[in-house]
């Protein structure tokens, strides 16, 4: 992929008293992730989110009635994706839509009630409560749980190490350099950027995957500090055995031992089609093992809690509803056991500088995650594609999130981490606005 386009949403709510205002939201057309279906092309995956957002929109604004955020999301919930499914559109890309509304619903919200994302969630103004969809909750533990949730200053970066990403310097061939002035290598993000927290993708074929693991375990194994890494096998295995082979093979390579120690979890080993059809206890033995692309529906968790996994991926993509309700159940989960042995991941999918990066860090922060794969901001240059004032807007805004490098507006990571104090503002994580009149309009055809 060199290029996606972004969607940006702009709504204006009413409450009951006459009073408006407007809410916004943004993310990335990513394709390749809601559906894998290598027939299609980019430009498929992009027309198919833009699809689940028509459909949404039709959805929120065909009942007039006055209600709550939470009730408008559980109330087309179940026709969004029936209406997806109508245009053989699977799940999460229908999760996609309502995603973005719900954001800007919760923007507008806060800024009418002049309160931060945060203070809304712990006081429940979107209305969050057990309803049909919810059978396993009591609105006094849903609230409970809100009440109790207190957000990060800051939050470390996990950074991702991509499959042909090189490795050391030496790796990168001078015709392949990119000479952006970001750094372009393992060993120069941790140079630059000082990341205790590493994100490893694996393939499935172990030989390969061994090989590539050492390479990445030669560059960390220098650090003095402590490391930790997530193993992300991205649909890759097709059965629980070869999950278990690779794991057999990292323990017997010495070489490996020391970011052995350091694997916090491994990430959706087993393709969608069949992660919650097989069991993973096994595998949840040696280290714990997480949905995210299975995590296609609010009752994917507790199906996936039966079959040994025990921590479930955050992806505003995926609808800052589910997140939540499953950060609660992890959390009603461990009270009930007496342990601290169900939680949630938070993860990328390129999320990008401004609105999208800010509602998704201001999510996980208040969900009180402690490391979030950070992604996007590596793969472009920062807000460079955006205009000086819009830059200069968020950098002003947030200027402990953003730094300013040669002439263009990038995430500041600061030993590792981001410092996030500023998206405790009013509205959903953001002070800033991008500029409405550089973007081109969506066709809202349905």
């Amino acid at each position: 992929m060199r290029e996606s386009p972004q969607a940006f949403l702009r709504l204006r709510i009413a409450l009951e008293n006459g009073r408006e205002d407007w809410g916004v939201a943004a993310e990335l057309l990513a394709p390749k992730w809601f559906d894998k279906n290598t027939d299609l092309s980019n430009e498929d995956n992009y027309e198919q989110l833009r699809a689940s957002l028509r459909v949404a929109v039709a959805l929120y604004t065909s009942d007039k009635e006055f209600l709550t955020p939470f009730a408008l999301y559980s109330k087309n919930n179940h026709l969004q994706i029936f209406e997806c499914q109508k245009r053989n559109l699977n799940p999460l890309i229908a999760a996609y839509g309502p995603a973005l509304l719900d954001r800007a619903i919760m923007d507008a919200l806060c800024r009418l009630h002049d309160t931060s994302f945060y203070q809304a969630v712990q006081s429940n103004l979107p209305g969050i409560e057990r309803r049909d969809l919810l059978a396993d909750f009591s609105n006094e533990g849903l609230n409970g749980f809100l009440e109790n949730l207190r957000p990060r200053e800051s939050i470390h970066a996990r950074h991702t190490v991509g499959l042909v990403d090189p490795i050391t310097e030496a790796d990168l061939k001078a015709e392949d350099r990119v000479n952006d002035g970001l750094p372009e290598t393992l060993e120069g993000v941790i140079a630059t950027y000082g990341n205790t927290y590493f994100k490893l993708k694996v393939t499935g074929h172990v030989e390969n995957d061994v090989a590539r693991l050492r390479a990445i375990a030669a560059v960390l194994d220098r650090s003095v500090q402590p490391y930790y890494v997530s193993l992300d096998g991205n649909e890759q295995f097709h059965e629980v055995e070869g999950v278990k082979e690779l794991w057999d093979r990292l323990e017997e390579t010495p070489s490996l031992s020391r970011l052995l120690k350091s694997i916090l979890f491994v990430e959706q080993p087993l393709d969608r089609m069949i992660a919650l059809q097989n069991d993973v206890s096994q595998l949840g033995v040696t280290r714990p093992v997480v949905i995210d692309e299975s995590d296609n529906d609010l009752d994917a968790f507790p199906r996936a809690r039966h079959l040994g996994y025990r921590g479930v991926s955050s992806k505003t993509c995926k609808g800052i509803y589910k997140s939540i309700i499953n950060a609660a159940r992890c959390a009603i989960w461990n009270e009930q056991e007496g342990r601290h042995h169900y939680f949630m991941t938070g993860e990328d999918l390129s999320t990008q500088p401004g609105i999208a990066l800010q509602q998704d860090l201001a999510l996980v922060s208040l969900l009180g995650i402690e490391h979030l794969e950070r992604n996007g901001h590596h793969y472009v240059r920062g807000l460079s594609d955006v205009p000086q004032s819009e830059q200069k807007a968020f950098l002003d805004a947030h200027s402990d999130l953003y730094t300013d490098t040669d002439g263009f507006v990038r995430v500041h990571v600061q030993a590792g981490r981001l410092v996030i104090g500023s998206l405790s503002c009013t509205g959903f994580g953001t002070r800033a606005l991008p500029q409405w009149d550089s973007m081109r309009a969506v066709n809202s055809k349905l």
